[in-house]
């Protein structure tokens, strides 16, 4: 039923129903100031009766623009300082670009452990690389942050750990981990992560490596660098591994050669025909670990072993296990593995430790203080004006007297209280050294050896323990050319007085602390310098 319209109504309503322009209806509702005209439904229409469009609407439209191009011609240019406060008059006011975008970057919670049973829970962003958790333990434990500091993955049900390189993302290395899997996540030092980038030569032993391009003689450090960063040249690794035989639970040794494009074993002897190779494996989709006790867990034939295991969760039956006959094998395989995966990556993890992915870059850490050798200098203040000492040599015997001299400085203090008899002496030297970070006190030479290899064959790593076959010693245990060598600290006494030596009384200390000191400015009878000192650390 259609509803007319009467005599009653507005002058806009019959001008709409007559059909006028809107136009005239525009000028009709600003000519009396009647601000209701067009938002106001003519009474006698339906409610949901629709009106056509109505000619001349483009008028209205051309003159509003036409005045609003008059007003900025008269009004001077002034910018917006809250341009996001700004919206269209055809848009509504609560617009989605005012309000704040919801944080991609998720929080998860991780829980990182220690070797000596503690554990820290940290609240990190899903995109967090392992690097930044290093640095946030860091950071919040006041550790000093020399690049050792490393996150290691351990998977106890197979025996396996792996350390994380620093641009992985921790939260994706969690997401491949079972659900009914034990595996936890380690903070400890790695002295062996970038040692290669310093002594190549130790990490790859000329029997085991071919560079494609021939040389005259050893090769320097920077060109054997240079041979595995190059994309278009890798070096073949190559050398006999145990590994087990398909469908058998015996091993075998077999020639293995490590090339671009994966590892292969030969079928025949050492040769290295293309008829005679077999693919073994590729490293795009897995991840290099190492064996922690391949003769209890897996049956295997040696100690040193390293795994390929792939990114997904998966059982024992998708790792592919070798064991190497020694420590320096094992390491020329996992670090060219490494080389060969990572590539750059790795180089550029050595030279900018922090890069600063997930927020925790460089400039938003605390300074550090430096341990590097080269920022430190020795300087003399025995004169009226101080000097540096240039003199390497000068540098050392300086410092070795000063050493001596804060020793006997510290024995008088000592002897204020009384002059101590050499049981006393002994005791109270024995409680100096306890306390120290380098002391391990009554741990196994298994042990000793497990905590070394752990924190990296690198020359000059040490630590210092109770010796079991004789308790009133001590033993130093020290990794050089990528093993383990322990040295008896002999005790002495002289008129009452109790001395250490490593080397039959020829230099004799007066304590742990002395001796330790003492080697790490000369080498003495040792085969290099003792220069990192292996701790448990507690989170």
């Amino acid at each position: 039923m259609t509803t007319s319209l009467q005599d009653g109504q507005s002058a806009p309503g019959r001008a709409a129903a007559r059909g006028l322009g809107l136009a005239q209806v525009c000028g009709a509702a600003q000519g009396r100031g009647d601000a209701s005209a067009l938002a106001a439904r003519p009474p006698g229409l339906p409610c949901r009766t629709l009106l056509p469009p109505l000619e001349g609407a483009h008028f209205c439209d051309a003159d509003r623009r036409k005045k609003k191009d008059l007003n900025d011609l008269e009004m001077p240019s002034i910018p917006n300082p809250f341009p996001e406060l700004c919206c269209s008059p055809f848009t509504s006011v609560f617009s989605a670009s005012l309000f704040p975008k919801a944080n991609s970057r998720k929080k998860q919670v991780i829980k990182v452990y220690n070797e000596d049973g503690t554990s820290r829970a940290l609240e990190v962003p899903s995109d967090i690389t392992a690097r930044d958790v290093c640095q946030l333990l860091i950071l919040k434990n006041h550790y000093i942050d020399d690049n050792s500091w490393t996150l290691i993955e351990h998977l106890p049900h197979i025996g396996l750990e792996r350390t994380i390189e620093d641009h992985e993302l921790v939260i994706t290395v969690q997401s491949n981990w079972g659900m009914e899997e034990e595996n936890k996540l380690y903070f400890r030092k790695n002295y062996a992560k970038y040692e290669f980038f310093k002594n190549p030569v130790n990490f790859f032993p000329e029997h085991m490596v071919s560079f494609a391009a021939e040389t005259n003689g050893e090769l320097s450090q920077a060109l054997i660098l240079q041979n595995f960063l190059s994309s278009s040249t890798y070096p073949e690794i190559h050398g006999y591994l145990h590994a087990k035989e398909q469908g058998k639970k015996s091993w075998k040794k077999i020639y293995f050669l490590l090339r671009r494009s994966g590892l292969y074993y030969s079928t025949k002897g050492t040769s290295k025909e293309p008829r005679h190779l077999q693919f073994f494996s590729e490293f795009g989709n897995s991840d290099i670990y190492v064996a922690l006790a391949g003769k209890k867990t897996h049956g295997a034939p040696a100690n040193y072993g390293f795994c390929l295991k792939p990114n997904k969760a998966g059982g024992s039956r998708d790792l592919k296990l070798l064991y190497a006959d020694e420590e320096q094998s094992r390491t020329c395989w996992v670090t060219a593995i490494r080389l060969l995966k990572y590539g750059m990556q790795l180089y550029q993890n050595y030279m900018h430790p922090c890069p600063g992915r997930s927020g925790c870059s460089s400039q938003n850490m605390s300074p550090m203080r430096s341990i590097s050798e080269n920022s430190l200098v020795a300087m003399d203040f025995s004169g009226h004006k101080s000097r540096v000492i240039e003199n390497p040599t000068e540098a050392l015997s300086v410092a070795v007297e000063e050493g001596l001299a804060w020793r006997k400085k510290g024995c008088l203090r000592l002897n204020t209280h009384g002059s101590p008899t050499a049981s006393q002496s002994s005791s109270t030297n024995l409680a100096i050294h306890r306390a120290q970070p380098w002391f391990h006190h009554r741990i196994s030479r298994d042990e000793a050896q497990r905590l070394i290899i752990q924190q990296g064959l690198v020359d000059g790593v040490f630590l210092v323990r109770d010796s079991q076959s004789n308790p009133k010693t001590f033993v130093l245990s020290l990794s050089h050319g990528q093993k383990i060598k322990h040295f008896q600290i002999i005790p002495l006494e002289d008129d009452g007085e109790m001395f250490h030596t490593l080397d039959d009384g020829h230099t004799r200390f007066t304590d742990l602390i002395q001796l330790v000191e003492f080697y790490q400015l000369n080498k003495g009878v040792l085969p290099c310098k003792l220069k990192h000192y292996c701790s448990r650390i507690a989170l």
